[in-house]
């Protein structure tokens, strides 16, 4: 088994494997050239943005600054919004679902290291895939840790550092994160109140 195989299952790898740095360098570049270009650009940006990502769907759009190790590893559907200064490091998997927002300066790490010092100093770590649900709305400062699930119709609150699982329909705040309380009818109440 490859190194990059043992990378994408999970297992401990080497993160000095051939053809890893050169993956992460290419990535790099592209979110730089997205960094330097007109805001008002949004296509030009768009486009970028879709070269970097593996697969996303319709009306993607993400503020500058963005840093994303690989890109390749980054799934989502229709209408992902990414605000200012977000970090996605993704030798592991990322995939979010339809509609999700993602306040500014929030970070998904894959990425986990060794507790074992030994393990640590020799380039060693674990990816841990990220997955989340659709109709997700991120505050600004979140933290999302390696091999996290997030449930659909969920609000994670601003600063969370989110280490446990998120079910459905739920506000989860806090560090570590936890739910808050359900998503209830009262909320769709309100929402149907403001668009009358």
């Amino acid at each position: 088994m490859t190194e990059r195989e043992k990378c994408q299952l999970g297992l401990l790898y080497d993160t000095t494997f051939p053809g890893r740095d050169e993956d992460n360098l290419r990535c790099l570049d592209l979110c730089h050239e997205f960094n330097q270009m007109k805001p008002s650009d949004l296509a030009g940006r768009e486009a970028i943005l879709r070269k970097i990502l593996h697969r996303v769907g319709k009306n993607v759009r993400a503020e500058q600054n963005i840093y994303i190790s690989f890109g390749y590893n980054i799934e989502a559907g229709d209408n992902l919004f990414i605000n200012h200064n977000c970090v996605f490091l993704d030798p592991g998997k990322i995939t979010f679902g339809d509609n999700v927002f993602i306040g500014p300066c929030c970070g998904f790490y894959t990425a986990h290291h060794p507790i074992d010092t030994d393990l640590r100093n020799q380039m060693l770590e674990y990816a841990f895939p990220i997955t989340v649900g659709s109709n997700v709305w991120f505050g600004g400062h979140c933290c999302v840790a390696p091999g996290v699930t997030i449930g659909s119709d969920v609000v994670i609150g601003a600063g969370s550092v989110v280490v446990p699982d998120i079910p459905d329909h739920v506000v989860a705040a806090g560090n570590p994160c936890r739910v808050i309380r359900p998503i209830t009818e009262a909320d769709r109440e309100a929402r149907r109140a403001v668009r009358k």
